[in-house]
């Protein structure tokens, strides 16, 4: 299973046409490009995939779309969550989890449960869960942090495997480090952090950057999993430039934009999210 996540994961966007459909021939193109650009694996509907604005009917639709237009056959990480427990294992008991390889799920947002709560929620989505579990630790999306010690008693759970770790705190990633089991994945989900993250032992990134730029992100993932910081820091002084573009008028606007322009989809994004501004649209442009 360590393997299976291991390297570049792209948290896939959902293209739309023009009537804030899905569109399926963009998500085919963005598919292969993705394939043929070296990611390792797929992440379907999570945040980045707009997954606050699409019912449990597309995305059942899309995974299975996902699904049958995986070239490479890539392992695929299926994205569920929220607030309310007991909804998202009603969610995950009407799956069919046949070639799905794990579920990736946020720490509940909006309520704000206690460290106490946030165990007991993960436990219970893992003991429904017919895949193995990777919790998703993002603390400006959710208002509250998935602590290390949190982190490390849930990694006790025999299906919880891993956690995308995006709280950008460096102490509590080496807290995790340094106490979780071997085999327990710690993985990146902020894309400036991943080369110093995997310095300190996690095995790769879950990235929003790999949707329009997956040759470079997969290069310096690779490169500092072979310790050869070099080239992966120079891989990251440029993406650097255009990542904050990514989210400056609120993911996956930017990134958008970006598969726009080189044209794999269209800008469009569901209500409250809009599309990007003439400004960033200029800016992406330069940069690109």
């Amino acid at each position: 299973m360590q393997n299976l996540f291991r390297g570049t994961g792209v948290a896939l966007v959902t293209p739309f046409n023009s009537q804030l459909e899905i569109d399926y021939d963009s998500l085919r193109k963005l598919l292969a490009f993705n394939t043929s650009e070296g990611v390792d694996y797929f992440v379907v509907n999570g945040t980045t995939g707009e997954a606050a604005t699409t019912d449990k009917k597309e995305k059942r639709d899309l995974l299975k779309f996902i699904q049958e237009n995986n070239p490479d056959k890539k392992p695929i990480m299926y994205g569920t969550g929220g607030y309310d427990t007991f909804d998202i294992i009603e969610h995950v008991k009407e799956m069919d989890w046949s070639g799905v390889d794990a579920l990736l799920s946020v720490s509940p947002y909006y309520n704000r449960p206690s460290q106490k709560g946030i165990v007991a929620h993960y436990e219970a989505i893992a003991d429904a869960c017919p895949v193995p579990v990777v919790m998703y630790n993002v603390p400006k999306r959710t208002g509250s942090n998935l602590s290390a010690a949190t982190t490390i008693e849930l990694s006790k759970h025999e299906n919880i495997i891993g956690i995308k770790e995006a709280s950008g705190d460096f102490g509590q990633i080496v807290d995790i480090i340094s106490k979780k089991p071997d085999d327990f994945l710690l993985i990146s989900g902020d894309d400036m952090c991943t080369v110093p993250m995997i310095a300190l032992g996690a095995v790769g990134v879950i990235s929003v950057l790999a949707n329009a730029f997956p040759k470079e992100m997969s290069a310096m993932t690779n490169a500092a999993i072979d310790g050869d910081y070099l080239t992966a820091r120079n891989y990251l002084s440029k993406l650097s430039l255009i990542n904050p573009y990514m989210y400056s008028e609120a993911s996956p606007v930017g990134v958008k934009e970006a598969l726009r322009q080189l044209g794999i989809c269209e800008n469009y994004v569901r209500l409250p999210l809009v599309p990007s501004s003439g400004e960033l649209t200029e800016s992406i442009k330069g940069l690109i």
